[in-house]
């Protein structure tokens, strides 16, 4: 993919520009972020509140740091066994501490993981997170009835709205996309309104006891580390290097963020926290050019977090499906898109493909498995050949 550069009439690509443009570009992540961290809430009993700060302050630091859209998203391995297999509030901790140090001690290799690593290989992983991510926002518009206000109809028509809206770059399409899911709500579900009120979040020391520690790693931590070694440093690090040429983030850099996110809000009663190349994928698709997008994002968070608290629960969980869907399935499209820039070569495609196919197939760990097994059996051809040319010329 050869992807936009920052528009040529900045000046300095760094700065930051506090626009509703980046603001709207900024929001691209809430089709992701908004489900997983709900449905960690509901089912772990967490604190929404302390959830938000704590996200927000991330989402911040990020901008200022790194001075591009790089978006602090949950670990989405921890949180599926965290949803699916109900991890206690211990193992949880743990298995974010614990990411936080692997991540952190791979941190000084991850320059050289990256190098060597073929590109094909991690377009494939582009591409079929991408696809699973699009995938998941099909499912939750397929599962809502036809016709009412958050139904199928809805879904299709913003959709429509998004791609007219997205061919204007200066419109903030997704800002307005997402005021209307408050709208929905208030015509569908006013009563979700009314419980609405001010609840102060609860923040305070988490600490897992001896026991949540091997369940923290096993369940939560080991299905992890592929996936954020792979799509919340490699990926992402390769995804901002082609949107903002000459100013990608290095691997070492993006791990030791994703190490300190960790080891520090962990404890204090965040969930497990990364970056990843699908965020920032939708927040550069909707609008976001400079790490302001997710300060103002960051900012909002910590206010709503800090005004509403866990009150802030009722109202996330009845936000329309019919709207979050489509964000995801934009999200998924625009990350798959990163692959194909390897379609003019067939050995690379057939690579990402066959490391996409695993993903989605498999999982994530799978696929980078896969997609290193045909590298590897593609060199050891290249290289038997060449030995048989070699051999052949020397015989004439």
């Amino acid at each position: 993919m050869t992807a936009s550069p920052i528009e040529p009439n900045s000046s300095d690509p760094s700065r930051f520009r506090f626009t509703w443009s980046e603001f709207s570009g900024s929001l691209g992540d809430l089709g992701l972020f908004i489900p997983l961290v709900v449905g960690m809430t509901i089912t772990m009993d967490l604190d929404m509140g302390v959830i938000l700060i704590l996200a927000g302050l991330m989402n911040i630091l990020s901008g200022w740091l790194f001075r591009q859209p790089i978006p602090v998203q949950p670990m989405k391995a921890i949180a599926a066994v965290a949803i699916t297999e109900q991890l206690t509030e211990g193992e949880l901790v743990a298995a974010g501490l614990l990411m936080g140090v692997l991540v952190f001690a791979l941190s000084g290799v991850a320059d050289r993981i990256n190098r060597l690593v073929p590109k094909a290989i991690v377009r494939g992983i582009q591409l079929g997170v991408g696809l699973k991510l699009a995938a998941k926002g099909a499912a939750y518009v397929g599962a809502l009835p036809v016709i009412g206000w958050d139904s199928i109809v809805l879904a299709f028509g913003l959709s429509a709205f998004l791609l007219f809206m997205l061919t204007r770059r200066r419109q903030p399409a997704l800002l307005y996309v997402f005021m209307l899911g408050f709208v929905v709500m208030a015509l569908d579900q006013p009563a979700v309104y009314g419980d609405l009120h001010m609840t102060l979040p609860d923040l305070r020391w988490h600490w897992p006891e001896a026991s949540a520690w091997a369940g923290g790693f096993l369940k939560g931590a080991l299905p992890q580390i592929p996936l954020t070694t792979l799509n919340s440093v490699i990926a992402v690090c390769a995804l901002s290097a082609d949107y903002f040429p000459g100013r990608g983030v290095a691997p070492r850099r993006m791990a030791a963020s994703v190490a300190v996110m960790n080891l520090v809000s962990v404890p204090l009663g965040g969930i497990p926290m990364c970056h990843g190349a699908g965020g920032l994928a939708a927040q550069y698709r909707f609008g976001a050019r400079t790490g302001a997008s997710v300060v103002m994002l960051g900012v909002v968070k910590v206010a709503v977090g800090i005004i509403f608290g866990g009150a802030l629960l009722g109202l996330l969980t009845a936000y329309p499906m019919a709207i979050l869907g489509p964000l995801l399935v934009f999200a998924g499209i625009e990350l798959a898109r990163s692959a194909r820039d390897v379609a003019a070569n067939t050995r690379h495609l057939t690579i990402a493909l066959v490391t996409a196919a695993f993903i989605i197939g498999v999982d994530t760990w799978m696929g980078f498995l896969a997609g290193c097994a045909l590298a590897g059996a593609f060199k050891i051809y290249e290289a038997t050949r060449g030995k048989s040319s070699s051999n052949s010329g020397i015989d004439g």
